[in-house]
Formats: structure tokens, C-alpha cells, sequence
């Protein structure tokens, strides 16, 4: 593997994978894996900067995951194997927080096929943040999916008719920077009506604030106009202004 360049400060990589089947210790294995570079949110989709591949798995694939993704096997027969893109896929994610949504499932099939290559677990060279855990915690009870986490925020996923890599990435980002909307601000979004943000692992910690704001006071003739139009608001509901200065 080739020496990896230092990950720029806040380099995460949103992360999704489709495989054969359900369960790599039965063997069923990675056909496709995608990657979206996000730096200071900024989501960048430029082929240079993402990481995409379709992947032979040299297995049979599952009638009914066929079906969720529309990939046969007949679809890889020319793709490279999985031991020819590790490489370039290691050095893709290296330093960078990774958001999966169910991580436990895809870390599961990438550990998997390292393992075959005698590679070490991805844990060891990335951190691992799962979007499914950050939903329960936000939304308890509730249907944490990526469709209805999609539903939730109003995020267009009519495209989504089979489950893919690429696309599942795009959406997961959008959906991430709705759950964790304020964080790079005055805690504006979901965690500024709790007080809360959700941490790299997925826990809910307190959102960080500003030591001091700069407070900007009206001068006279601005608070001459608030009154006249609070004026008007009273005369017009009959006296019901709630923001009338007592």
C-alpha cells in the first residue's frame, strides 16, 4: 500500500456498501462501495475527490439482494476484485471519520475482506461514525431508515427505486447534516432545542457555545420604529401584541 497523505483537519467520508448477501461469515461479500469526501461540511462530488467502485465478488449473489440493489452477477464479470482496489480505497479513507448508516453492517463485510487479505480491521486506520445509532438516540421509537430519515428532514429520495452505493452516500449526507444542523453555528437546528449534539461515536453530548457574544443594542431611532409597528400590531389583533414593551 502506498504511504497515505496526513487527512486535511475535518475530513470525514460518507460510506456505503452493497453486497452479495446478508451475512459475510457465510462468505457473501462487497460488490460495490462508494465515498463522498466531506471537509468542514462541505460535500464535494467531483470524481477526484470521491471514491466509487463496482466490485466481482467471485460468488453467486443472492436472489433477494438482487433485488433490493439490481445487480447481478453478470453485471461484475469485468470489474476488478476486491484485492485490486484495497489499496487505493485504504488510502481514500485514512485519517478521516467515516459515517455509514448501520455501521455495524458494513464495517462488518469491509473487515471481512480485509481479513482475507491479511489487512488490519478499518477501525485501525479511520474513525467510525454510525448515522443509525445518532438517530435513535435523536428520535427514540421512532423509524430511523435512511427513506424515512430522508422523509423526516423533506430530503428528495424518489431516485432511490433500488438501494445503490453512489446514491445512498448522497442522500446519507444530506441526512447527516440535517441530525447534526448547528453544530457549526449557534447550535441552530435539532440539538438547539435540546442543548445537545451528537459525538463521533454517536452518543449525545452538550453542544459546544461561544465564551462571549457580541451584543448589538437598537439605537433610538430604531426603537421608535419597533414601537410604532408593535403600535400597529396591537391596534390591529385589539390589543392582543405579546411583544408590546410593558
Amino acid at each position: 500500500m502506498s504511504k497515505a497523505v496526513i487527512a486535511p483537519a475535518g475530513r470525514q467520508v460518507i460510506l456505503d456498501t452493497e453486497t452479495t448477501g446478508l451475512d459475510p461469515r457465510q462468505g457473501h461479500r462487497i460488490i460495490e462501495i462508494a465515498c463522498l469526501e466531506m471537509i468542514s461540511r462541505r460535500v464535494s462530488r467531483e470524481p477526484k475527490n470521491t471514491f466509487y467502485k463496482r466490485i466481482n465478488p467471485e460468488r453467486e449473489i443472492d436472489e433477494g439482494a438482487t433485488q433490493i440493489h439490481g445487480i447481478s452477477l453478470e453485471d461484475l464479470e469485468h470489474e476488478p476484485k476486491f484485492v485490486d482496489i484495497v489499496d487505493g480505497f485504504l488510502e481514500y479513507i485514512h485519517g478521516a471519520e467515516v459515517i455509514i448508516h448501520n455501521a455495524p453492517f458494513d464495517v462488518g463485510f469491509i473487515n471481512a475482506e480485509l481479513k482475507r487479505l491479511n489487512r488490519p480491521p478499518i477501525n485501525e486506520i479511520c474513525t467510525i461514525t454510525d448515522t443509525l445509532a445518532m438517530a435513535r438516540d435523536i428520535f427514540p421509537g421512532k423509524k430511523n431508515s435512511l427513506d424515512a430519515l430522508c422523509e423526516r428532514f423533506e430530503i428528495d429520495n424518489s431516485a432511490r427505486t433500488f438501494h445503490g452505493a453512489l446514491l445512498d452516500t448522497e442522500l446519507l449526507a444530506e441526512v447527516y447534516m440535517a441530525m447534526t444542523r448547528g453544530q457549526d453555528s449557534l447550535a441552530i437546528g435539532l440539538e438547539a432545542a435540546s442543548g445537545k449534539a451528537s459525538g463521533a461515536d454517536g452518543r449525545i453530548i452538550l453542544a459546544a457555545r461561544p465564551a462571549k457574544l457580541k451584543v448589538i443594542r437598537a439605537d433610538a431611532e430604531e426603537l421608535r420604529q419597533h414601537g410604532e409597528h408593535i403600535g400597529r400590531l396591537d391596534k390591529v389583533s385589539q390589543g392582543k401584541a405579546v411583544w408590546k414593551l410593558v
